[in-house]
């Protein structure tokens, strides 16, 4: 692991900028750029850790931040050691340390053993770019700290990234929200990971989720969360995908001097638009976008060689029949929209859940403008399952959406999620 020091910049700059603000050591807002801040940050960090407080951040260092990427550390347990003076040591409540290790006996700690401590703060960051390293961590921490929620890969990116797939309830009837299909939509990921966290609390405190018993939520229904369908674009636009990566994108953006690059940038590294890559009149899609000039792999609107030819649409379409899903959502930015039906297709009851989403979001139920539809994920599972499939256009502005519009996200876009999972359990 190469250190990182003064001068250094780049997504590992972040993510180290983001455990020191996390431990207490830096202030401000993450960056990505190793400044005066942060090498102060770095030896204040160091010298609390008792690591040289030379200022560069090297593996040690990085190991000993890690825990505050993650939300959690591990501790053995020793003679005397409690969940509630662990808690208070570590400024978390013995409730969620108890949560963290299910299969202990609070009364009969066993000496000796490992558990996971939560640490104050959230694991999901909301404020920070996103990318599949950052995505990784907070796979990680939602795992270790709300054991309830089970992670798996739903196969690789073309980039060899896992995409991964977070999964928690005990009922029988299925919402599954995806979110990034879309590079530039990037912030889509941690508005679902927010909502998944907004659960897993409620549940874990035997409260409610925006008026709904969480408990009851999680023994009627499943819900699934596939964050980052395109990790290697998400990667590219935010500055973490590696210079091989980069040069071929760029390559791809150098034919289409009117997109901005990588802003612009929605498609997979290979240059196939995911949302236009499933077997939905992919033929038509086709027509449409050949006649607009994405022939060949673009930023954006090139619908690849064939249906699935992109290894992550693939993935989706292998997943989705394997978990068969009662309702999906598919989150996109941006146009405070929720599109509920696929040409003549009108799934049963889809209407009436696409107005109670509105209701809590402030959205619209809409149609899909001219142009814009086929070959979509909701598409595809509207036309293949008849069931009730969503596309979710958060937000208003221009893409990639800036952080600063997601507070105003998360008002809108959480109730609604809720809605739709106790619109799942009205369908058992």
């Amino acid at each position: 692991m190469e250190a990182l020091r003064y001068g250094s910049r780049g997504n590992g700059v972040l993510l180290l900028q983001l455990a020191l603000r996390r431990e207490g050591s830096y202030k401000g807002k993450p960056d990505g750029i190793f400044g005066t801040r942060t090498l102060n940050a770095v030896r204040r960090f160091q010298s609390s850790a008792g690591l040289i407080p030379d200022g560069a951040a090297g593996p040690k260092t990085r190991a000993a931040a890690e825990p505050y990427i993650l939300g959690y550390v591990t501790h053995r347990l020793r003679p005397g050691d409690t969940f509630y003076r662990l808690a208070k040591r570590y400024g978390v409540t013995a409730e969620a340390t108890a949560a963290a290790n299910p299969k202990l006996d609070p009364a009969r700690l066993p000496v000796g053993e490992e558990i996971t401590i939560p640490l104050p703060k959230r694991v999901v960051p909301t404020d920070v770019p996103y990318s599949s390293e950052l995505l990784g961590y907070v796979v990680r921490g939602l795992t270790a700290r709300y054991p309830f929620i089970k992670a798996e890969e739903m196969g690789r990116s073309a980039s060899n990234r896992p995409l991964w797939a977070l999964k928690t309830g005990a009922g029988k009837r299925t919402l599954f929200i995806n979110a990034a299909h879309h590079a530039n939509e990037w912030i889509t990921a941690p508005l679902v990971l927010d909502f998944l966290e907004t659960y897993a609390e409620a549940y874990m405190k035997r409260g409610t989720l925006f008026g709904r018993s969480a408990a009851a939520l999680f023994t009627e229904t499943r819900l699934i969360i596939a964050p980052m369908v395109d990790p290697d674009g998400v990667d590219l636009v935010n500055g973490a995908a590696d210079a091989e990566e980069y040069g071929r994108a760029l390559g791809i953006a150098e034919g289409f001097p009117d997109i901005p690059f990588p802003s612009g940038w929605k498609a997979n590294i290979l240059g196939t638009d995911l949302n236009l890559n499933y077997p939905a009149d992919w033929e038509k899609a086709k027509e449409i976008k050949f006649a607009q000039g994405f022939t060949r792999p673009a930023p954006r609107d090139y619908v690849g060689a064939s249906p699935l030819s992109a290894p992550e649409a693939a993935a989706m379409y292998a997943y989705t029949r394997a978990q068969d899903p009662d309702i999906t959502i598919s989150y996109h930015t941006q146009g405070g929209e929720i599109y509920w039906r696929y040409g003549d297709i009108e799934p049963e009851g889809a209407f009436n859940i696409a107005e109670a989403m509105a209701a809590v979001s402030g959205y619209r139920a809409a149609d899909v403008p001219e142009g814009s539809s086929c070959a979509g994920y909701r598409d595809w599972f509207i036309m293949e399952y008849g069931r009730p499939g969503f596309t979710v256009e958060a937000g208003e502005g221009v893409n990639p959406l800036p952080l600063s519009l997601y507070p105003r996200l998360r008002e809108d876009d959480l109730p609604l999620m809720a809605a739709a999972l106790e619109a799942v359990t009205k369908g058992s």
